[in-house]
């Protein structure tokens, strides 16, 4: 049986008639983790001996007629800053390399109630702060397309796992366009849900008013399934929205947009986009109007402020959230590594005698080596944005900006029904390309960061190639409109694989 075309809806209805197993599509994606990812660097660990026994109880259920869920015996990923009860959960950080969770994420515990087998975690650049995956303290993921080009980031090692058949399915998060970004570089479907549509509880904390957790997968259904598996209120985390759980209906996937109307942001279409990513896309909004689609031009004046409001907002989260992260709480600790060292080479002698250091020189020799130079980079900026005096100038002024954004979305919703843009204004870029220019990295992230601030449902999905590169095509939608979203999205890719 041929795999490398599986989908999740596939897979389930050859195992509901007993045409494959479980056993067998966890072997598959198993036999290919163990000869690839030493070199593409997708996932930091495998749950090889659990996933193989969940698979085999998988399997007697479904021959003795019972129904496990609907996910039952699907192998997915999840992004190492999500967490895993009893496994490690790195964040991509040294930091937090030898830290083991003691609870599921709510997504994680919706994903094995629906029957879903973990694989294992998946590379990210540290604690999610990057766009390509080689700010990892672990190593780079590659990209299973091109191997001499990034994945994209944060969620690089999912993106990964997808495309390059290590996983059925993935779970990333998006604080700027890190479920989207990479999905485009790699060429699958990633989709950022509604601010509050899908519980943080379990997420390992970036930029709290941005984060948000959604699907990595092969197609738009896939998307959509999974989405409706993790989503809805949960107690654990106060900001998902009261009975906000999405469901599937079969007007999603009928491919009839007849009517709809769909926006072309102008900013969008400027002056440094690739022309070879603008034609694309061009193509593609021309396809989705033969298809019976209205097009409009449409404006969303604060575009240009977007990344640097991003900028400021994330930098001053990630300080906060990071904060905890001292040596002494939580996290790698040098006064725990030396009393271990000392403890090793002078048997007797008292911990606490190991080191002359204070708690001062523990919190900021810890976090100088436990932090890499990305993070230590935002942490400072926002450290500062947030300082006495400065608060007004930066932070505030760029919480106003956002609600100005937010505001220009609400106006362009009231004109139409989604809109259409590039994901990324470029094609994937070798390593090393902007690790060196931290400016040029974050323009990458400059056509998805503005769905973040407004708190609004983003998908991205393959829309073709250049020189055997992917690019992506982005729709946007209202709050709480992903039902909008999935339908124009199944539409043109019901047209780009006719």
């Amino acid at each position: 049986m041929i795999f490398s075309n599986m989908t999740i809806k596939k897979a389930r209805e050859l195992m509901d008639n007993n045409e494959l197993k479980s056993s067998t599509l966890v072997d598959y994606y198993l036999d290919n983790i163990s000869k690839e990812n030493k070199d593409l660097n997708a996932y930091l660990s495998v749950f090889s001996d659990e996933a193989r026994r969940e698979a085999l109880e998988t399997d007697e259920r479904l021959s003795r007629g019972e129904n496990p869920g609907v996910l039952a015996g699907i192998p997915i990923a999840v992004k190492d800053n999500i967490l895993v009860r009893g496994y490690n959960a790195t964040a991509g950080s040294k930091i937090l390399e030898n830290y083991v969770a003691s609870y599921d994420a709510t997504v994680v515990r919706k994903l094995k109630d629906a029957g879903a087998i973990i694989l294992g975690k998946t590379n990210l650049d540290e604690f999610a702060m990057g766009s390509s995956c080689e700010q990892s303290a672990f190593g780079p993921t590659k990209n299973p397309r091109n191997r001499e080009y990034v994945p994209g980031g944060s969620s690089g090692g999912s993106a990964c796992a997808v495309a390059g058949e290590f996983a059925l399915a993935a779970l990333g998060s998006d604080t700027g366009g890190s479920i989207r970004q990479p999905a485009s570089l790699c060429g699958i479907v990633g989709l950022k849900p509604t601010y509050g549509r899908v519980s943080r509880s379990g997420l390992i904390a970036l930029a709290s008013s941005l984060d948000q957790i959604g699907p990595m997968t092969k197609n738009v259904y896939d998307a959509a399934l999974l989405l409706s598996v993790i989503s809805g209120h949960d107690v654990n985390d106060a900001t998902t929205l009261p009975g906000e759980k999405f469901e599937l209906n079969e007007d999603m996937f009928s491919g009839n947009i007849e009517g709809l109307k769909i926006g072309l942001p102008q900013e969008y279409f400027i002056e440094g986009i690739d022309s070879r990513v603008g034609q694309i896309i061009e193509k593609a909004s021309k396809d989705l109007e033969a298809r019976g689609a209205k097009l409009y031009p449409v404006s969303l004046p604060h575009t240009k402020y977007g990344l640097a409001t991003y900028y400021i907002i994330l930098p001053s989260e990630a300080s906060a959230n990071l904060a905890r992260f001292d040596g002494i709480r939580y996290g790698y600790s040098v006064a725990r590594t030396e009393q271990g060292r000392s403890a090793r080479t002078e048997q007797g002698r008292s911990a606490n005698n190991s080191s002359d250091k204070n708690m001062w020189d523990i919190f900021i020799d810890s976090r100088s080596h436990g932090f890499g130079d990305e993070v230590r980079r935002r942490i400072i900026l926002g450290t500062f944005a947030l300082s006495s005096g400065y608060y007004d100038a930066y932070y505030n002024k760029a919480q106003l900006v956002r609600a100005l954004i937010r505001r220009d979305f609400i106006e362009a919703f009231k004109k139409v029904d989604v809109l259409l843009t590039p994901t990324s204004p470029t094609l994937p870029f070798k390593f090393g390309e902007k690790t060196d220019d931290p400016l040029a990295m974050y323009l990458a992230d400059v056509y998805t960061v503005s769905a973040n601030l407004a708190g609004i449902p983003g998908i991205s999905l393959n829309a073709g190639e250049v020189e055997g590169l992917p690019v992506g095509l982005q729709l946007l939608a209202a709050n709480k409109n992903e039902d909008i979203l999935v339908k124009v999205a199944n539409a043109y890719e019901q047209i780009y694989n006719q």
